[in-house]
């Protein structure tokens, strides 16, 4: 029997254990509690609460603008809706870049009020102090390796990352950083297929990849991509499972009509 369905909670251990196991790992995004409580009950593995929210959420262009209140708000309530699946939480840009004091003081807030499982962040060497920093207190932290949308600014582009030998290495000797430093996780985003295997493979630590190929422990979409209600946004990576975006038009557009003839509400729809 898988791992998957034994279980009644999902953990740090768990994932841990179905890397050694050799069953992949699933994990979607989530930002609020109707949300939560679908994707915990449909059995996912793992929650991710996004800073994506600042996109698909929010309607900004990157993820930066998002804040620490404002993810804090956004875990609690998947957190509320989520008996399952392992939840972990962006913390967002500036809450822990430079600063291993204010990273620390960040990632308690998250775990105090929204109770979740974990945290995640951007970055290998540069935010290292960061993450031992928080890793001290006890709290479990899943690193991001690759496209790291934080710092789109430094990038200027959201092109697969780590094609070059020089990035590929920093990228290898980042990930056996994190895993030193006793990160429980790993994301890799958007690169080549070759160089995401071979780091799931050097590594003793579940990798989980969005747009980084199949040879990696687990695979993770943002929700609102893969059910189509973002219908502007189509990388190679994204299979879309829905097109809710036409659905929900289609429904709110007929709700409309009945409206305006007079159709809704019938006999039956009043007291």
């Amino acid at each position: 029997m898988s791992v998957h369905k034994e279980i009644k909670k999902v953990t740090t251990h768990v994932v841990s254990d179905m890397k050694q196991r050799g069953e992949k790992i699933s994990m979607i995004t989530a930002y609020d509690y109707s949300m939560g409580t679908i994707v915990d009950t449909a059995g996912i593995d793992v929650i991710l609460v996004g800073d994506s929210a600042a996109n698909v959420m929010a309607g900004y262009e990157t993820t930066l603008p998002i804040t620490l209140d404002q993810m804090i708000y956004h875990a609690a309530s998947v957190v509320r809706a989520v008996k399952r699946a392992l939840v972990v939480v962006d913390l967002p840009f500036g809450t822990y870049q430079g600063n291993s004091h204010e990273a620390l003081a960040s990632a308690i807030r998250v775990m105090k009020e929204t109770e979740a499982d974990a945290i995640k962040l951007e970055g290998g060497e540069e935010v290292i102090e960061s993450i031992r920093r928080i890793l001290t207190a006890g709290i479990p932290v899943m690193g991001h390796l690759g496209l790291t949308p934080q710092s789109i600014h430094k990038f200027g582009t959201y092109t697969v990352r780590a094609k070059e030998e020089a990035e590929a290495q920093k990228l290898i000797n980042d990930a056996k950083l994190l895993e030193e430093a006793g990160c429980f996780a790993l994301v890799l985003e958007k690169i080549p297929a070759d160089l995401a295997t071979k780091v799931a493979k050097e590594i003793s630590i579940p990798v989980i990849g969005i747009g980084a190929g199949s040879g990696v422990d687990g695979q993770v979409l943002v929700l609102h991509d893969m059910l189509g209600i973002n219908n502007g946004f189509s990388p190679r990576f994204l299979r879309r499972y829905l097109n809710l975006f036409t659905e929900m038009t289609g429904a709110v557009g007929r709700y409309i009509d009945d409206v305006k003839n007079g159709d809704f509400p019938n006999e039956n729809e009043q007291y």
